[in-house]
């Protein structure tokens, strides 16, 4: 699930995984990247060979894999490309289209809200970064987060217990 930043790809994300319970692995471009890595996204980085080195080693135990972040196409289409091409099951690429405006307003209501400025998030921000691929998913940003949570699980195949099952009793 690729967007820009605020674009609502992380909430989305943590509610699909909480939706389908355990089994389902989230990989976040940013925690690998700025918590982990300490690394700013640019060229040569290790963020994308760290990024799809956890992607792997999901799906390869068993997994199925919900991949958030930027991750633009210009740094990451080789990464993904590969990615795409070296697994065997579905895989679906989405992209949340949501504008600059949209962007900035949804921006206000997040934690990190004031870690951003909207200066910053405009010099982030990069119009339409669509990887051009047969069969992406392209939610523009008039889709609820209920809607993109049900297409993109729809056209996943993950399947979605409908229920909050951070609610349920912990599993030891």
């Amino acid at each position: 699930m690729r967007g820009n930043s605020g674009s609502g790809k992380s909430t989305i994300a943590r509610v699909m995984r909480r939706r389908h319970g355990r089994g389902c692995a989230l990989v976040e471009q940013d925690h690998l990247r700025r918590i982990l890595l300490r690394e700013r996204d640019k060229p040569g980085g290790l963020a994308p060979a760290l990024i799809a080195q956890n992607v792997r080693f999901c799906l390869d135990h068993g997994y199925h894999v919900i991949l958030e972040g930027i991750m633009h196409a210009a740094r990451y289409r080789t990464m993904l490309t590969e990615l795409r091409e070296a697994h065997r099951g579905r895989t679906l690429f989405a992209y949340l289209d949501v504008s600059l405006p949209e962007t900035l307003r949804r921006h206000e209501t997040r934690p990190e809200a004031t870690e951003f400025t909207p200066d910053i998030m405009r010099n982030w921000y990069a119009p339409r970064d669509l990887l051009g691929w047969p069969g992406e998913l392209v939610l523009p940003e008039s889709t609820s987060m209920e809607e993109a949570i049900g297409l993109i699980a729809t056209a996943a195949g993950l399947p979605l217990t409908g229920r909050d099952n951070d609610l349920l009793p912990a599993v030891p």
